[in-house]
């Protein structure tokens, strides 16, 4: 296992109980525990110790939203996911932690100014959407665009919670549709994953003791979550998740 003191290992449990939180009220707040893990353990084998947590709490969000999720939304945006995860991989192949956290924390920042932008001239111009994208071009490229980011980020850092939080949101997805259709994108997505992390080296049997740990304050923060998220109003709660993805892409940084 790897070796944490005490003071870490409590450091690391409370990020856990926040990817639980994260999983069923405010995805996106998950940056704060990617750059927790990634501060605590090195940070490329952060992102292997990390993955199997993010699968746990997507297996308790998808229990507590599955009847929500926008299936067609899902459709367009795998093949995109697919040619990013691919991506991320070769990154990881060849980059440093440094280039990995520079990376990340500027595609996040990116997302989170384009998406505050786009809201406030949709704003000007009318209503905000109350339903997701129709299928057309337009909606095809802008889940492509975010699909490959997506892919990429989740890839590279386990960061692709605020790209496509960020999408969902830019699509109009209300409080619960978001919600569904979140949890199994990230189910389907990071169970995907795990051959590519196996074969990088990232999830062996070290992460996997210290993954066993650490699942059971995974499952307390889901429940938190759930208790919330009805609590907090669709404004607020876009606030958020965009507050959530700026401070992640500065911790990244600044790290």
């Amino acid at each position: 296992m790897y070796t944490v003191t005490l003071w870490e290992f409590a450091v690391l449990a409370a990020a856990s109980i926040l990817v639980g939180f994260s999983k069923t009220a405010v995805s996106g707040a998950n940056t704060v525990s990617l750059a927790i893990f990634a501060a605590v353990l090195p940070a490329r084998e952060s992102t292997g110790v990390l993955l199997p947590l993010l699968i746990v709490g997507d297996l308790l969000a998808v229990r507590t939203y599955r009847r929500h999720a926008h299936w067609g939304t899902l459709v367009r945006l795998f093949p995109a996911v697919a040619a990013g995860v691919v991506m991320g991989t070769v990154f990881l192949l060849w980059a440093g932690d440094a280039e990995v956290r520079t990376s990340i924390g500027a595609i996040l920042l990116l997302m989170a100014g384009v998406t505050v932008w786009r809201r406030r001239t949709a704003a000007q111009a009318e209503a905000p959407a109350t339903t997701p994208d129709a299928d057309g071009a337009g909606a095809r490229l802008k889940a492509g665009s975010y699909g490959v980011l997506g892919g990429f980020t989740t890839m590279v850092a386990n960061a692709g919670g605020p790209v496509m939080s960020l999408y969902l949101l830019s699509a109009g997805f209300r409080k619960l549709g978001f919600l569904g259709t979140s949890a199994w994108f990230f189910l389907i997505v990071n169970v995907a994953k795990v051959p590519f992390s196996v074969g990088l080296g990232l999830i062996d049997a070290r992460s996997l003791l210290l993954d066993a740990l650490l699942a059971l304050f995974v499952l307390p923060g889901a429940y938190i979550g759930k208790a919330c998220v009805d609590r907090i109003n669709q404004r607020l709660f876009e606030r958020l998740v965009i507050g959530a993805t700026v401070l992640g892409g500065l911790q990244l940084l600044l790290r």
